[in-house]
Formats: structure tokens, C-alpha cells, sequence
């Protein structure tokens, strides 16, 4: 038959990518990436820290360019290469970013009456400017339907779906009373190239109905209209016009349109799978399974795992979610992640600006420092705390520092603190009986930073396994789609075939996790004491007994 290929499309939080992927063996032979035009890198800023948007034109122009530049390139490398061996689309992106629709399934944003409106774009997932909201739907879910709680870790989050559109609905009412509906990028992007955003055909994925809408089908699907009618009478409306029609990413959407294809060139009719987030496709990407965690690592984390959705599974408090099918069809996925990672270095590098060095500089100076010996410590929160706290309204803080602190001291406690928040997580899925016997980590932190894996090695006590592919969930959509185009049976057959894990494995160090064990107790009681109501107040040891894990390891 030939060479038979599928496009894994990636939205992140700045760029798209196209990646062409060879569904026989996974091998990545064309890739092309493209950043968004619109705002800053991508983003629509406003006055308020908390307002981060993106324009819905850009999601459109990205896939197009990108893939038209990835198929011109893998004519360019591979021999008798040609669009029509093309023979299926995946697509992840960011969530929880939604954005209002007209009642033909088209965004809000593309009507030239509200291309300029903000509040008419997607709400990225970063944007918290719902943080009110989410704190009124945890409230009254605590008191109404509890069940819906217990899937999402507890805490109802200002990252998500329903706080998004409360909030529009607040503090943008007409915004709001002119959209039909509310659709995830996640979803917008297939049907929009299938030609079925239209409502009577309009599917959505699992992955972001269940982990940011609290849908599951033990309940009927969404949250009822009594519950959301207490939130507000208006949100009745709007449970009537979300989608029926909900389904993993072993199905397709549809087929690729005359429209796209014309674009593209690619032929029409090839399936486009339904679609997920990023850090649940990169997870397929990396190979994920029973007892393998994947890190997804890059501005920020998520962490994600699998349970076969016939065993017994506890609910785990402090989670983004459980739910079946969100990641691999016959199993629970379980999403947990850190709000910020390489964030917090580049606001260390961009902001601070210390002494103008830059993350190389400063990762080669912190590496020669021994863990303990700067007598820093540092929170993971600039950014909020998503796994296990769930509180957007958290912030960072550093402990210890004197008139010797150097930047470079600064710089390892922040990325020790990224790992320690890290551990916390994998801590929390082995006290509620989720067994991690392997990590596999991914994205660009994980690709090129050989300081950050040992380090996360030696607090976590555990090997730091690397996933072959750089871009993993690009790679997870792109076996998404050898799914649903029938080049592979299952998703367990196309990860043998189109994944696998790099030779170098960073093993931990014995003494340097010994002092990491002591310096997480302290991590422990600051976590607790600032992010929790049982956590001790009195914090009086702490930076004596910084002080003292660094003169013990100085000598």
C-alpha cells in the first residue's frame, strides 16, 4: 500500500504546530510551526494580570499555514512523498479555553461587530479572571450535587469552563446574551474543518466536557439546570445548547472539508478525530499506561496517568479530574499539574533580569551548587497552585535569602520548588492507591535540560525516564488519528508502533535525595501552612532549620 501518514495538530498556549507523522513506525518527518498574530506572543493582555485571551481567526489561519509548510517539507525530505498518503488529523490543544458561538456554531469573534471585544475571544486557559466565580460554583456544589466535586479533585477551578462564561455573563452581559453557545478550542478546531461546528452536528470531546465541564455520564451527562439555574437563571439556556453528542478521541468528528481540503491539499473526506488537550494527547504520545505517570513539562506541568476503568478507583482529592475515556478509550484518565514551571524561570530570567544572565548562565552556575547549600527554599505559586490545593489565588515566595544570596542560588531553589511541588503530586495519587512505577517526562524543559531532570531525579527518589519524541502531544494526535483512520485497530497497537523513550535515564542520587527528603519536610510545612486551614501557623523553625541543613552540607 505504501507509506501512510497522519497529521498531529498542537495548539499551544503561544503557537500551533503541524507535525506529519509515518504511522508504521512514528517517525516525524515534517513539522511546521506558526505564532499566533494577534496580542502579546499570541495573547490578548489586559490591565488585569488575570485577563489572557486569544483570537478564535488565529486558531483558522494557524492549521492552515502550518500545514500547507508541513506538507511542502516532507515533499521536500522524503521521496515520492505526497498529501494524498495523508490519511487522517488529530488535534490537542490548550483547556480550559472556551469561547462564545453564534447560533450557527461560529464564534463570536470572527463577526466583525465583535472581533475587537475581548470578552468575545477565547478565554485562554490562563485566564483567572473568573477566580470569584469558581469559588461560587464549588460553594454551591459542595451543598447541591457533591458528586460533582468528588471528579474534579474537590475544588471547582478559575481555569475552567463555567467559571469563564459566569464571569463573561457578569461583567460582560452582551457579550454573553449574543452568544448561542460556549465551545472548547479543543473542539472548535475539528469541527471547523469538518464543516459541523453547526449544532445539530457539533461533537464534543470527553477530554474537555469531563475534565473542565463536569460532564459524566453517571449524572446525564452536564451539571442540570437547577444547579446551574442557581447560579444563574440564565445558564439554563445554555445547558439546552451544549451538545449531546460527547465522545472520545477514538472517533472522528467527520471528514476532512471540500473547503479544507481546497485549502490544504489535502485530500477531502479523511477523518479528523475528535479532540483533546494537550497534556492527555502528549500523554498517549509519551506511552502512557497503568502505573506510568506522564509530565507533560513546559510553562507550565500537567501530569497525567490511566487506571483501567474496571478497577475500583477511589477519588482523589486536589485532582483536575477523573474521568473515563479521557485519555485512552476503557480507561480512567487522572489529570494533575503545577499552574507554572517554566513560567516561574522565565520570570526569574525576563523580569528580574538578574545581573543579565540568562536560563543557560545561570542553570550552568546553579549546577554547581549542592542541594541544601544556599539555605533557600522556594514555593511553586506564582502562577496559583492547580494540583493538590486548587487555589488560583495563591502566590510564590522564597525563604532564606541573605546579603550573599546569588542568583543562580535564587534560580535553583525555583526549579527545586517546581520538583517538590512535583513530588506532592505523586505523593497524592499513591495515598489514594494510584501506584506510579514509572515517569516519563516530555516537552522542551524535559528535551533540553539535563540540570532540571537530575534534579527532579534526586527529589523525587525515582529514575527520570525521557519520551522519544520532543513533541509529544502532536505525536499523541497524530496516533489519534492512525486510530480513527483505521491504520492501526487500537490505541495500545499504535503506541508500540509510533512511540518510545530515549537511551539517557537520570538516575537519582542517593546523597543528594537524602538532603532533598529533609529540605520537602520544610516545603511541607510552608505548603501547608499558607495553602491549607490545617496546616501549623507557626513557621519559627523553618529558616533556622534551612540554616542548618546548609552549614551541615557545607561542612
Amino acid at each position: 500500500m505504501g507509506s501512510r501518514y497522519t497529521i498531529g495538530l498542537d495548539y499551544g498556549t503561544n503557537s500551533v504546530r503541524a507535525l506529519i507523522v509515518d504511522v508504521a513506525d512514528g517517525r516525524e518527518i515534517a513539522a511546521a510551526i506558526w505564532t499566533y498574530a494577534h496580542g502579546h506572543q499570541g495573547i490578548v493582555l489586559g490591565k488585569d494580570p488575570n485577563v489572557a485571551r486569544q483570537h478564535p481567526a488565529d486558531y483558522l489561519k494557524g492549521a492552515e499555514l502550518t500545514i500547507i509548510e508541513a506538507l511542502v517539507t516532507a515533499a521536500e525530505t522524503v521521496p515520492d512523498f505526497t498529501p494524498s498518503q495523508v490519511v487522517g488529523i488529530g488535534v490537542d490543544t490548550t483547556g480550559s479555553t472556551p469561547m462564545p458561538t453564534d447560533a450557527d456554531g461560529l464564534p463570536l469573534a470572527l463577526n466583525p461587530k465583535w472581533c475587537e471585544n475581548p470578552n468575545a475571544l477565547a478565554w485562554l486557559w490562563k485566564d483567572h479572571t473568573g477566580w470569584a466565580e469558581a469559588a461560587e460554583i464549588t460553594k454551591l456544589a459542595a451543598q447541591m450535587r457533591p458528586q460533582y466535586l468528588a471528579k474534579i479533585g474537590g475544588v471547582y477551578s478559575s481555569e475552567w469552563f463555567y467559571s469563564k462564561i459566569l464571569h463573561c455573563l457578569r461583567t460582560a452581559p452582551d457579550v454573553f446574551d449574543a452568544a448561542y453557545s460556549w465551545i472548547e478550542l479543543a473542539d472548535f478546531v475539528p469541527a471547523a474543518m469538518s464543516n459541523t461546528l453547526a449544532p445539530g452536528k457539533f461533537v464534543a470531546g470527553t477530554c474537555a466536557a469531563g475534565h473542565k465541564a463536569m460532564y459524566n455520564t453517571a449524572w446525564g451527562g452536564y451539571p442540570d439546570k437547577e444547579f446551574l439555574g442557581k447560579l444563574d437563571p440564565k445558564l439554563t439556556a445554555l445547558r439546552d445548547h451544549l451538545t449531546p453528542r460527547v465522545k472520545d478521541v477514538s472517533s472522528a468528528v467527520g471528514g476532512l472539508s471540500l473547503e479544507w481540503a481546497a485549502k490544504t491539499g489535502l485530500p477531502a473526506g479523511i477523518p479528523i478525530a475528535v479532540g483533546a488537550f494537550d497534556c492527555h494527547l502528549g500523554a498517549i504520545g509519551a506511552g502512557v499506561k497503568p502505573g506510568v505517570l506522564v509530565k507533560i513539562i513546559g510553562t507550565s506541568t500537567c501530569d497525567i496517568t490511566v487506571k483501567a476503568n474496571i478497577d475500583t478507583l477511589t477519588d482523589v482529592p486536589g485532582l483536575c479530574g477523573i474521568v473515563d475515556g479521557s485519555v485512552l478509550p476503557g480507561y480512567f484518565g487522572l489529570e494533575a499539574g503545577q499552574s507554572a514551571v517554566g513560567d516561574i524561570f522565565n520570570w526569574f530570567v525576563e523580569y528580574v533580569k538578574p545581573a543579565g544572565l540568562g536560563h543557560e548562565a545561570l542553570t550552568a552556575e546553579a549546577d554547581k551548587s549542592k542541594p541544601g547549600e544556599s539555605g533557600l527554599l522556594a514555593l511553586d505559586w506564582n502562577n496559583g497552585n492547580r494540583t493538590i490545593l486548587v487555589d488560583q489565588r495563591l502566590t510564590g515566595l522564597l525563604v532564606g535569602q541573605t546579603l550573599y544570596t546569588t542568583p543562580a542560588e535564587i534560580y535553583r531553589a525555583l526549579v527545586e520548588a517546581t520538583a517538590f511541588g512535583a513530588l506532592t503530586i505523586i505523593n497524592r495519587f499513591e495515598e489514594y492507591g494510584v501506584k506510579i512505577d514509572e515517569v516519563i517526562n516530555c516537552g522542551g524543559i524535559a528535551e533540553k535540560n539535563a540540570f532540571v531532570m537530575q534534579l527532579y531525579a534526586d527529589v523525587t527518589g525515582r529514575p527520570m525516564k525521557i519520551s522519544r519524541s520532543a513533541q509529544t502531544p502532536a505525536l499523541g494526535s497524530a496516533i489519534a488519528a492512525s486510530v480513527v483512520a483505521g491504520a492501526h485497530k487500537d490505541f495500545s497497537t499504535a503506541q508500540a508502533a509510533m512511540t518510545g523513550l530515549k537511551d539517557k535515564v537520570y538516575e537519582p542520587n542517593a546523597a543528594a535525595h537524602a538532603v532533598y527528603a529533609e529540605l520537602y519536610k520544610i516545603y511541607r510545612a510552608l505548603h501547608d501552612a499558607f495553602g491549607t486551614t490545617t496546616g501549623t501557623t507557626n513557621l519559627v523553625t523553618v529558616m533556622k532549620r534551612l540554616m542548618d541543613i546548609r552549614e551541615q552540607v557545607r561542612g
